[in-house]
């Protein structure tokens, strides 16, 4: 934000808005969203962690498939680092709308099972395989729970979370709240 102003010149200068001190708030570049803070950590639990894709290496199903993309819930994957993305765990650990934080990796919301998927094993999705090389592999990581799901996970669900996430950058005590 700028103000004009006049000074001894006849012609309007622009002098910048002093920045309030306190009043903004620093983020990570690598990391667009911020961790939860500790109040809301429900617990943590230590899984290994692996990358998927929607791809035939992952899934069995090719594009054309009816169901390519589309996770256990019924939800189209997605991979939003400013946001959240669908992942995959076992659901006696995680059920269905969990959602988690991941070191290094964001908000996941458990919308997917995989047969490999057993126990304490999570699968992060991201779009090419590529990307899940580069960007993560395997690792062993300790996520934190921040609501239990209830055995579903819908695209009102997600798109809800999506949004509160971008305009928070980290899950509001509100939306925690509430029953979706």
């Amino acid at each position: 934000m700028v103000y004009m102003a006049l000074l001894w010149s006849p012609q309007p200068i622009v002098i910048p808005k002093p920045e309030v001190p306190g009043k903004q708030v620093v983020l990570d570049p690598s990391m667009p969203v911020m961790a939860p803070r500790s109040e809301q950590v429900l617990g943590t639990q230590k899984v290994t962690a692996t990358g998927y894709t929607a791809g035939v290496e992952s899934t069995g199903k090719g594009p054309k498939h009816p169901q390519y993309g589309i996770t256990y819930s019924g939800v189209k994957v997605r991979r939003d680092k400013e946001t959240v993305s669908t992942i995959a765990a076992d659901p006696k650990l995680f059920p269905l709308g969990s959602i988690l934080y991941i070191p290094g990796y964001g908000y996941g919301i458990v919308a997917d099972t995989g047969s490999a998927i057993k126990g304490n094993k999570i699968d992060l999705y991201f779009p090419t395989t590529k990307q899940v090389y580069k960007e993560w592999g395997k690792k062993d990581v300790e996520v934190q729970v921040i609501k239990q799901g209830d055995g579903k996970c819908t695209e009102k669900m997600l798109d809800e979370l999506s949004e509160a996430i971008d305009v928070y950058k980290s899950v509001p005590d509100s939306w925690l709240d509430k029953a979706v």
